[in-house]
């Protein structure tokens, strides 16, 4: 069931009409019930995988909260993280290593014949994995106090808007509010219902297109001229930026409207004047979960400059593979390490550097080629693509899959984030600016929004809905 689906258009009104109106004691059982439905929608046999992650965590962080002396603590701790990570392991990994293995083993003259394993990756595992370990390792570090209801705990794993691609939230933040009641409140369900149609507009009008372009390159590299492809990689960053960062408006927005506040998940990423703080940006949820869960234990900062460069290339390189199973993540993650690691060693350099926005993004945009392709090999033939020696082709630009009327859309559209991305970091907000107008401009606002939304869906009609990118990991 994908956000932009039909049934979700149908599944989100029902839950918000029968949420508000049942018994405030039946509200956080209901929404378990149909956050579960949800997830089943996908694929109903991992609902049982989902639901013994969430029996598992929480009869460890239970346990953790009762053991008397720190040993029993630290096996309680690791034995669930051996379970967790094992089973994320098995289903995402597996394949993966054993074919590494062979090819390793290959190098040695050892001929090994590897099986494939038929897994299907469970939907959002990567995601409410995390999720659930950073309550445990919350209860073992006595930071926050292990929860005795169970049905608000499966809800605080399984929460529809989050368990597909996050935000990953922290116990202390959606774990509290499930515990409270929720009531009717118009302005959080308007608020929300823009919040979702701003990542509808990402998703849909400028991922959506984006995506048509990028695709043709890519599989067309041979036959794709230099400035095709590097206008290609640059998309790229767009789509994946209005994908990812769509999706998690969408999720803010429907928690809103459901009374919940979620951690916001990106910042105007692209306006970041380094690596380091685009990262601060991007993907919000993941980078703290990675900072305090292992670049911190790690010794973090503090320690040698070595130990730091060392403890910032492993942070990356396990998030390079936290995002899938293949070594063009590994060098993904590792080239964000390295560049953080430059940053870091020629900061006097740095500073005195002009346009460091445009620089930023053109490095991101450069490490998105090796995310987005295939395999490494894939990856620099695309480089390699950008430097080939060619002519003009503005008249081939029209000839990446979209129509003059699709690319024109685009056009405005990317203004249009740009112009938003821009006022959101001057801390102006389009939506408390609109809620304060008189009753009139607010609804014809609402009724453009609407309107523009329909167009496209008119648009996209008979079409399969197009999958969000990070749904894969």
């Amino acid at each position: 069931m994908l956000f932009q689906s039909g049934a979700f258009l149908i599944f989100f009104p029902i839950v918000i009409l029968l949420f508000y109106l049942i018994p405030k004691k039946g509200q956080m059982p209901f929404l378990l019930a149909a956050s579960y439905y949800f997830y089943m929608s996908w694929n109903a046999k991992y609902a049982l995988l989902l639901l013994f992650s969430t029996v598992l965590t929480y009869s460890c962080a239970r346990l953790i909260e009762k053991a008397e002396s720190a040993k029993s603590r630290k096996v309680f701790l690791i034995l669930c993280l051996v379970l967790q990570l094992g089973i994320l392991f098995d289903m995402k990994y597996l394949n993966f290593a054993v074919s590494l293995l062979a090819r390793l083993l290959l190098l040695l003259h050892v001929e090994l014949t590897v099986p494939a394993f038929d897994i299907v990756l469970p939907v959002g595992i990567s995601f409410y994995t995390f999720q659930a370990l950073s309550y445990v390792i919350d209860v073992y570090r006595k930071e926050e106090p292990a929860e005795k209801n169970f049905l608000q705990y499966a809800l605080y794993v399984s929460f529809f808007p989050t368990i597909l691609s996050g935000p990953i939230e922290r116990s202390k933040n959606l774990l509290m509010q499930i515990r409270q009641q929720k009531r009717l409140n118009p302005e959080k369900i308007v608020t929300g219902l823009l919040i979702m149609a701003f990542g509808y507009f990402q998703k849909l009008i400028i991922a959506g297109r984006a995506s048509v372009m990028v695709d043709h390159v890519y599989q067309n590299l041979d036959s794709s001229s230099a400035l095709q492809i590097l206008l290609a990689v640059f998309l790229f960053s767009i789509q994946i930026y209005c994908d990812f960062g769509g999706y998690s408006m969408l999720a803010l927005g429907a928690a809103k409207v459901l009374g919940f506040d979620l951690t916001e998940n990106f910042r105007q990423p692209y306006l970041a004047v380094s690596i380091q703080d685009f990262w601060r940006r991007w993907h919000i949820s993941l980078s703290t979960w990675f900072r305090d869960y292992l670049y911190i234990p790690l010794g973090g900062s503090r320690c040698s400059r070595i130990c730091k460069y060392r403890n910032i290339m492993i942070t990356f390189l396990v998030s390079g593979m936290w995002h899938g199973a293949g070594l063009h993540y590994l060098v993904w993650g590792g080239l964000n390490g390295f560049f953080q690691v430059c940053e870091d060693a020629f900061s006097t350099v740095r500073r005195r550097l002009p346009c460091k926005r445009l620089l930023t993004f053109i490095v991101a945009s450069f490490t998105w080629v090796f995310f987005r392709a295939e395999s490494v090999s894939r990856a620099v033939h695309v480089c390699l693509g950008i430097c080939r020696i060619s002519g003009s082709h503005m008249r081939q630009l029209l000839e990446m899959g979209l129509g003059r009327t699709d690319v024109i859309v685009l056009v405005i559209a990317i203004a249009v984030l740009i112009v938003a991305d821009l006022l959101h970091e001057k801390e102006i907000s389009f939506t408390a600016w609109l809620l304060q107008r008189k009753i009139g401009v607010r609804y014809a606002v609402y009724l453009a929004v609407c309107m523009v939304l329909l167009l496209q869906v008119v648009a996209d009609f008979g079409q399969p809905a197009a999958s969000f990118l990070y749904f894969q990991f």
